[in-house]
């Protein structure tokens, strides 16, 4: 049984060719640091998917994240833990928009990471926590060309809400508590 980390959102799990244990959590001010370091170690293809287009500033995309974060907009960070050090291989940002009555997200894997499950894993700790809060929709927006997030949104039974245009995609999903 594996020991729990701090601010973990669900139990540890053993990534399939890792050496390691890796834990989903909510990111804090110490992660600033770390979070820039795993933005600019994504693959230029990655960070541009994650960012729709090129950002040069990944130190200050973290560090604005982690000041803006409050019950209603957090990060989770997926962090494996290999021999007592930990290393962050995929993020995910949720924000509450109160005007709108509905969450947005933005998601990312390390590209070593990519196609193992994870990504579904970080959606549904998204999810838990956006329900936890009572929101009741979440939603994202991605590039038509992302054929990889809308394979992964469909998996996490987002649909496609026809109001993207002709470069991108709405997904949207409802929330609903498990019974």
């Amino acid at each position: 049984m594996s020991q729990p980390f701090p601010g973990e959102v669900v139990a540890p799990v053993e990534l399939a060719e890792a050496k390691g244990i890796v834990c989903i959590r909510t990111a804090c001010a110490s992660d600033v640091e770390n979070l820039s370091v795993y933005f600019i170690d994504l693959s230029a293809t990655s960070r541009n998917k994650r960012f729709s287009g090129a950002r040069a500033d990944p130190g200050v995309v973290a560090a604005e994240w982690i000041a803006r974060s409050s019950l209603d907009n957090f990060t989770l960070l997926a962090e494996l833990r290999e021999e007592g050090r930990g290393r962050i291989i995929g993020e995910a940002r949720y924000a509450y928009d109160a005007a709108a009555r509905h969450g947005e997200f933005a998601i990312s894997i390390a590209d070593a990471f990519q196609r193992r499950g994870l990504g579904l894993q970080m959606m549904t700790a998204m999810e838990r926590r956006a329900i936890d809060l009572g929101h009741e929709m979440i939603a994202a927006e991605t590039a038509r060309t992302n054929v990889e997030m809308r394979g992964l949104a469909k998996k996490a039974g987002f649909d496609d809400t026809g109001l993207g245009d002709w470069q991108s995609v709405h997904l949207a999903k409802r929330l609903s508590r498990p019974r």
